[in-house]
């Protein structure tokens, strides 16, 4: 059993990703006059939702006008396998945890990493192939205007605002990783100096 002995620290940062199932990992915010309180919409690992029942279809109601696609979640490939990749990178963590080996949190540490930078580069992907495949027959045509939202942060996009950031899931999970990172770089650093 000597084997055994959890590191609780990559047990914790391995727990945090169930929050996503519940939590959303991005969201993204409509702010104009005729909407004074704004519309959301909100990305989970199987779903996109607004913050209210109406606010998904309004923003389609919207987008329709530009000629953008409508938003629709049982399309979205991405949003069916992202939970099972969610629930391996949980389930190995938490049997990589048994074995308190530096080594094998840096290797799930980095696995979680590019998968999390691979999610927002098709996150990227997917905002631009709705900004710009826009029906030829559009109601409202405004040359040289981008309506692809930013990736992260705000732009102005005619009377629109619009805001995305990472949502409450998003959050927890870097803040996750980043004390996983941490760890291992305060633990090499120590290291170091302990062999001068």
């Amino acid at each position: 059993m000597k084997n055994f002995k959890v590191n609780y620290l990559f047990l914790l940062i391995a727990l945090l990703p169930i929050f996503l199932f519940k939590l959303p990992m991005w969201t993204i915010d409509l702010e104009a006059p005729q909407f004074p309180e704004g519309l959301q919409m909100k990305i989970f690992l199987n779903e996109v939702t607004g913050d209210d029942e109406h606010s998904l279809e309004s923003i389609n109601r919207l987008n329709h006008y530009i000629g953008m696609k409508n938003i629709e979640p049982d399309s979205i490939a991405e949003l069916k396998y992202m939970p099972a990749i969610n629930l391996f990178m949980i389930v190995a963590g938490i049997i990589l945890s048994l074995f308190y080996k530096k080594h094998l949190l840096l290797i799930w540490l980095a696995v979680f990493s590019i998968l999390g930078l691979l999610g927002l580069y098709d996150f990227y992907l997917w905002e631009t192939d709705f900004a710009q495949n826009l029906a030829p027959n559009a109601i409202i045509k405004t040359a040289g205007v981008s309506y692809q939202p930013p990736l992260i942060g705000a732009k102005q996009i005619m009377n629109f605002r619009v805001v995305s950031l990472p949502g409450t899931g998003g959050i927890i999970l870097f803040a996750g990783l980043t004390i996983g990172w941490g760890y291992i770089l305060i633990d090499w650093i120590l290291k170091r100096r302990a062999v001068k």
